[in-house]
């Protein structure tokens, strides 16, 4: 990565020992099946980050200043579950750290790994899934930890919501569960899908953001761009009132696919990221303390559950 701190911002508010947020960049395009360069996300990402301005209107906040430290990429790519494995300890180090842990891929076999680690340490998960395909293949490609097999893992282990979905195989409905899944085409006639949603889910919440949950006009450069998605501001109101009412442990955003001649897209996840951080940390001074009150004991308990499972 050629960006030496986040958007730019002055190194003393990219400090790891002062930051309370973590950025992990994870430029692995291992399984994607369609258009490649997911790869090229994190970097196209943090490029429109310095070009955007750091005050937000809506929440009349600079959440820069609560500090954010951008970690070294995780390059491991040798096979996905591999690279997998690298995410889920590199997360669950900076958890660790007391640091509120978000990821920038990457395609979405990524989430495997973070979703892995958020469900060690935190209690009781509730997975928000945004995103325009179900991705709950068991395997794909002759692997567990393919970009269609994304939040299986999660549909197993938490309390999976799943937001936007218009693309599926038929083979997905066995696994997944239709109360908790909120269709694009029902959610286009029916705006009682956000209280729904919540409703469903759980304190702790772990958001896993597919940027093709996007309509294809606003946000055109992924990997496998669906219509009928998400615009902006409808957009922005659930999350709000995700952040508003839950505790949000932590998230990523995947399968930014940049086009060299159309930067919108990159600028637009680059506010989306922004975006998030302003919500959790709306009504929180920059100098209070952090705690990501993430659940030591918890760890022991859920440990096994992956370290065991000769599957994965």
């Amino acid at each position: 990565m050629k960006t030496k701190t986040y958007a730019g911002i002055p190194e003393e508010f990219a400090k790891l020992e002062s930051a309370k947020i973590v950025l992990i960049p994870v430029p692995y395009d291992g399984t994607s099946t369609w258009q490649k360069g997911a790869d090229k996300g994190p970097e196209a990402f943090l490029n429109a980050s310095e070009n955007m301005e750091l005050y937000d209107i809506e929440t009349d906040t600079e959440v820069y200043k609560q500090g954010i430290h951008l970690v070294e990429p995780v390059t491991e790519n040798s096979s996905p579950e591999t690279m997998v494995e690298a995410v889920h300890q590199t997360v669950k180090k900076y958890i660790k750290k007391n640091k509120f842990v978000t990821i920038f891929g990457g395609e979405h076999s990524i989430s495997i790994g973070t979703i892995r680690a958020f469900n060690e340490m935190y209690p009781s998960l509730t997975v928000l899934h945004i995103d325009a395909h179900a991705d709950l293949r068991k395997s794909y490609d002759g692997s567990k930890c393919n970009h269609a097999c994304a939040v299986y893992e999660a549909s197993q282990s938490t309390n999976l919501i799943q937001v936007g979905i218009r693309s599926m195989d038929a083979i997905e409905k066995t696994v997944m569960d239709a109360d908790k899944t909120y269709f694009a085409h029902d959610m286009a006639v029916d705006d009682s899908w956000m209280d729904s949603a919540i409703d469903q889910m759980t304190d702790n919440v772990f958001i896993t953001f597919d940027l093709d949950a996007f309509d294809p006009s606003i946000l055109p450069s992924t990997g496998t761009p669906e219509p009928g998605g998400l615009l902006w501001y409808e957009t922005l109101e659930f999350l709000k009132q995700v952040f508003e009412e839950k505790n949000v442990v932590g998230f990523d955003i995947v399968e930014l696919c940049p086009n060299e001649k159309d930067k919108s897209s990159d600028f637009l996840a680059a506010k989306l990221y922004y975006k998030m951080l302003s919500y959790k940390f709306k009504n929180n001074e920059a100098e209070d303390e952090y705690d990501n009150a993430f659940d030591s004991d918890q760890i022991n308990k859920n440990n096994s559950k992956y370290n065991n499972n000769d599957d994965y």
